[in-house]
């Protein structure tokens, strides 16, 4: 079987006015700020000069602003532009009940009745794993992702990149990601030596290689992080 390496480019979208009130965002829709739009342009800057084979992006507003905005600049680079392939496997975590919620008042109610004050205590505690299945307890409707049903999602987003003919070995892939998504990727496949206590920042970009003929769980491997 011949070596199919695809190098991605995960960058989380500008600053939304969520993320400057501390609210849980999940797949809610809020706009970008002022902020956001100049972290999408830092980013942007930082990727010129790269020839992207593909683009991808969750189907929320500020990942799609966030990745058109990185194209206007790599097209005006002397870049061919791809295509932007915007889909829900490429979403954030889904908070349901909480969606929108103070992050400090959502995970105090996950947490608490594990003896868990908040999301570092959860995880610190349990495990990442366990913030996903804590507040899907908590969700008085259930609506919230647990751990499988997160990753069974976006391992399907996995997939869908994998599964693109046009893609060739060695190609550039962009993919506008998440915060949570992004911590979440890094608990699973960074070696250690990553600071993980540090959340990724607005418009950071994470570099992650991926072969395609592995089996999910050796299939990434972490190159940067929150560049």
């Amino acid at each position: 079987m011949e070596t199919m390496l695809l190098h991605l480019h995960l960058v989380r979208h500008g600053q939304t006015f969520f993320n400057r009130y501390n609210r849980l965002q999940g797949w809610s829709n809020s706009p970008l700020t002022d902020a956001g739009l100049a972290d999408a342009d830092k980013a942007a800057a930082k990727l010129r000069d790269i020839e992207f084979a593909a683009a991808y992006c969750s189907d929320t507003t500020r990942a799609q602003v966030t990745a058109q905005r990185i194209l206007d600049a790599n097209e005006a680079a002397g870049h061919v532009r791809p295509s932007l392939v915007s889909d829900m496997h490429f979403r954030e975590q889904f908070y349901g009940y909480f969606e929108g919620q103070d992050m400090s008042v959502a995970w105090t109610a996950a947490g608490g009745p594990h003896g868990a004050k908040n999301y570092n205590d959860i995880v610190r505690k349990y495990g990442l794993a366990a913030t996903r299945d804590f507040l899907k307890e908590a969700d008085p409707f259930h609506d919230a992702e647990s751990d499988n049903e997160y990753w069974h999602r976006v391992e399907d987003g996995f997939a869908l990149i994998a599964d693109n003919p046009r893609l060739k070995n060695g190609d550039h892939v962009l993919q506008i990601s998440h915060g949570n998504t992004l911590l979440s990727l890094m608990h699973r496949f960074a070696p250690e030596g990553y600071d993980l206590s540090e959340r990724p920042a607005n418009g950071s970009v994470t570099c992650l290689d991926f072969d395609t003929n592995e089996p999910m769980d050796r299939a990434v491997s972490v190159v940067s992080y929150n560049q």
